[in-house]
């Protein structure tokens, strides 16, 4: 793990230092990476990593990266996939210029390709139905057996595959394999499948094609076509990577890409398994992809995330060979410390109580000015109306408060933000008991908060907004989706957190938050963002991230979480 003041530069990670060494001894003169995902959903803050370092390796050494959809399932993917994904690797600040691409664009010579093997007595068609071609495979310790299909002729495999490709055969009746070894130690080298028949329309060859490559077969030879020079992925295509080379090696490709593996990013709490994803969409546990408690990339941009923070993130975590977990306060110290930089300060009740300051003249306002931001005084100020009915916290109020408890309560003074200090006199109390307003005085010579001219002090200082032009406003607060650190992804609804959403549709907004369109700080409460997803006119803020910040200690303490 990196820290707070670690900046990265080309080189400083194992995947950095190869592409130096093969730019140095001349093995490539431009470095080509891509980001090729499936586009069977939204993105989720896993691929946010590999976005980074593919885009980002490019660009620290002069090179392009392509965006490559990896379309050669059409029973899950869509144009509504394909859009978004776009719009999330332009929101993370990356472009790929004029590479944009589709497996979909080789097909016609993937199929080529395929009846080359073939002709070379390197593929065959079996009719071995699924269950069957799993119970031949083998295990980890023994060796799989031979298709009773393995040793057709090539010119009755051609003829079989020719009509699988026209459609001659349902879903599953055939397939394609390679003629490799099932004997082999990687399971992945016993005669994988090459072609499945899907009579599926594609979203972009429509009904053109009835087979469909595998991953496996597609994409290493559509880096060769594009001329990628490192073909960089996550752990668990390591052992694919034999098979990525023997396809190389054994079709008249017009490159040799290189594959290397890094970790994948795993987050405490959090479940980035896509297929978990999707059916949290699908079964309605949240309202949509973009879902603020969603792990997706348009999920943390609709809670009001940065893009800079999310790149701060992955290049604090770094590049590693091993898998680990990453803590989420680490995601959540990237995002402070932009939104602590960037966002003006605003003032904003959430659950309001009303406070009549008895003293203060009936009818009587006044502007108190309010800083923007307190650490850039180029932000400058703003007015907030001051009256006799004010709003604060429920929470920053108790009647019979404990020994600790600094906030106001009977007989106790506090400070409020911009304007006087505050004493409460009285409480007013509903049917059942409950406190709905409070009666207080305020000292006129503490004006803008100031001490007054006998010195006395409190210990707190409140926020507040005026009852008189105050916004009425839904804000809605986030809480992790799963209760567990460590969420199980076979039973994810045992683990579902049913508080992981608080709507709060009576808080109470001082009127310039009307106009901000940007992520803000609710004095006291934390970052605030604007719902892009609401109605319009609607004054809608999600929070973000609250306040409070436990990684921040470690990391500029020195420590190690």
């Amino acid at each position: 793990m990196t820290t707070e003041n670690d900046t990265r530069e080309p080189g400083s990670d194992f995947i950095r230092d190869i592409v130096q060494e093969d730019l140095a001894q001349g093995r490539h003169k431009t470095v080509v990476t891509r980001f090729p995902p499936e586009p069977n959903g939204f993105l989720h803050i896993g691929h946010a990593k590999s976005i980074c370092l593919n885009f980002g390796i490019a660009q620290e050494f002069g090179g392009r990266c392509h965006l490559r959809m990896d379309d050669t399932n059409p029973t899950k993917e869509e144009q509504l996939y394909i859009d978004a994904i776009q719009k999330d690797v332009q929101w993370l600040g990356f472009d790929w210029g004029t590479h944009f691409h589709h497996a979909s664009d080789y097909f016609e010579q993937l199929y080529g390709w395929a009846e080359g093997l073939i002709k070379a007595g390197k593929a065959y068609v079996d009719d071995q139905s699924p269950d069957e071609m799993r119970a031949t495979r083998g295990t980890l310790t023994e060796p799989g057996k031979n298709s009773p299909f393995r040793d057709r002729t090539v010119d009755e495999n051609l003829d079989l595959f020719r009509r699988m490709r026209a459609g001659e055969f349902p879903n599953g009746a055939r397939v394609l394999r390679t003629k490799i070894d099932m004997s082999s130690g990687n399971i992945n080298m016993r005669d994988p499948v090459l072609y499945r028949i899907l009579h599926s329309t594609h979203p972009r060859t429509g009904d053109t094609w009835k087979i469909y490559p595998s991953y496996d077969y597609a994409h290493g030879q559509s880096d060769a076509i594009e001329g990628i020079t490192h073909s960089i992925c996550t752990l668990e295509f390591a052992d694919h990577r034999p098979l990525y080379e023997w396809f190389l090696a054994n079709l008249p490709v017009p490159a040799q890409p290189r594959q290397y593996e890094f970790a994948r990013l795993n987050i405490n709490g959090m479940i980035l398994s896509k297929r978990v994803l999707t059916q949290l969409v699908r079964d309605k546990h949240v309202s949509a992809w973009d879902d603020p408690r969603m792990p997706t990339i348009a999920g943390l941009r609709r809670r009001g995330v940065p893009p800079e923070a999310l790149r701060d993130f992955v290049k604090r975590i770094g590049v590693a060979k091993a898998n680990s977990i990453v803590g989420a306060d680490i995601l959540e110290f990237s995002i402070r410390e932009v939104l602590n930089k960037n966002s003006p300060r605003r003032m904003a009740v959430l659950r309001p109580l009303k406070v009549v300051i008895e003293n203060y003249p009936e009818g009587q306002t006044e502007e108190m000015d309010a800083v923007n931001h307190p650490d850039d005084a180029a932000a400058g100020t703003r007015k907030v109306r001051f009256g006799r009915e004010l709003w604060i916290e429920h929470d920053d109020f108790m009647e019979n408060p404990p020994k600790k408890f600094f906030r106001l309560s009977p007989g106790t003074e506090v400070r409020l933000r911009y304007a006087y200090f505050l004493s409460c006199k009285s409480v007013v109390k509903n049917d059942k008991g409950e406190v709905v307003e409070l009666r207080c005085t305020y000292d006129p010579q503490t004006k803008g908060g100031n001490t007054p001219p006998d010195g006395r002090k409190v210990k707190a200082t409140l926020h507040w907004v005026s009852a008189a032009d105050a916004l009425k406003a839904e804000v809605r607060l986030y809480e992790p989706l799963f209760m567990s650190e460590a969420p199980d992804a076979g039973n994810f609804a045992a683990d579902l957190n049913p508080k992981s959403l608080e709507v709060i549709t009576d808080a109470r907004l001082e009127p310039a938050l009307a106009g901000d369109q940007t992520a803000v700080q609710f004095e006291r409460l934390g970052y605030f963002c604007p719902d892009t997803d609401s109605k319009p006119g609607a004054l809608v803020f999600n929070r973000t991230v609250g306040l409070r910040d436990t990684f921040a200690k470690e990391v500029k303490g020195g420590g190690k979480k």
